[in-house]
């Protein structure tokens, strides 16, 4: 069973297409699925195309979040799945052959988390000239200032439901480290994240302004921060350790 939980916010004319696209391929595949769509603060009709994709499609369901909040909205999703295997897409960025793959690392590897990376070897980033500039700096800060190993956090993963749920629960922090908090989580107790390249396009300007996104990441960061420190290196489920 697969579970794909995709956020939406202000996602009108984007959001129908993108949830499509996933459940006829994924019907093509033959394997159980479900679709959660989490919408979170819309104003404008993201709420009533995502009711009319619900009464379409049996596999879609819906959640209703009051305020736009990326990283809630992820949470919300990934706990109300009951698949084995959870993925997150973005409404503009969905890979069903990403599906596949990270799915056989999981299995090959024993991963409890497979990372669409932007910055991996191979992989190929068609966005604009700043918002890769501030993916690289925010990937610098994370690997110098919180010891990362993988080389991105933000966009597809593909995740072990079992071993990732309580981590899940224990990340206190939202918006857009929510995901970030729980790679480092996972990566602290010492389950294997492992990442695979991805191509990426840029199909819509992003949602909120990179000038508002980047003061507001970077305190999370530092409250991130503190936060790891103040922790018991094994409170989020084992004793922190390396994993090649």
């Amino acid at each position: 069973m697969i579970s794909i939980v995709m956020p939406a916010h202000n996602e009108e004319g984007y959001l129908e297409p993108a949830v499509r696209a996933v459940v006829g391929g994924l019907r093509g595949r033959g394997h159980p699925f479900e679709v959660i769509i989490a919408e979170n603060g819309s104003t404008d009709r993201t709420g009533e195309e995502m009711s009319l994709l619900a009464s379409t499609y049996p596999e879609v369901s819906m959640l209703r979040l009051p305020e736009a909040n990326y990283g809630a909205a992820l949470r919300a999703g990934f706990l109300a799945a009951t698949g084995d295997i959870v993925v997150n897409f973005d409404v503009d960025f969905v890979d069903l052959a990403f599906v596949a793959e990270a799915i056989r690392h999981i299995d090959a590897e024993d991963a409890a988390m497979v990372v669409g990376s932007k910055r991996a070897p191979g992989s190929v980033d068609r966005r604009g000239a700043v918002r890769r500039a501030v993916t690289a700096v925010f990937s610098l800060i994370l690997r110098y200032g919180f010891s990362l190993r993988v080389s991105d956090t933000h966009g597809m993963k593909a995740m072990r439901r079992e071993r990732v749920e309580p981590f899940v629960r224990a990340s206190r922090l939202g918006q857009d480290v929510f995901d970030t908090e729980v790679v480092l989580r996972l990566e602290r107790a010492g389950l294997p994240v492992v990442e695979i390249p991805v191509t990426v396009e840029e199909l819509r300007p992003a949602r909120t302004p990179i000038w508002l996104r980047i003061p507001r990441s970077l305190f999370r960061l530092f409250q991130l921060r503190i936060q790891l420190w103040r922790e018991k290196p094994d409170s989020a489920g084992g004793a922190q350790r390396t994993i090649d």
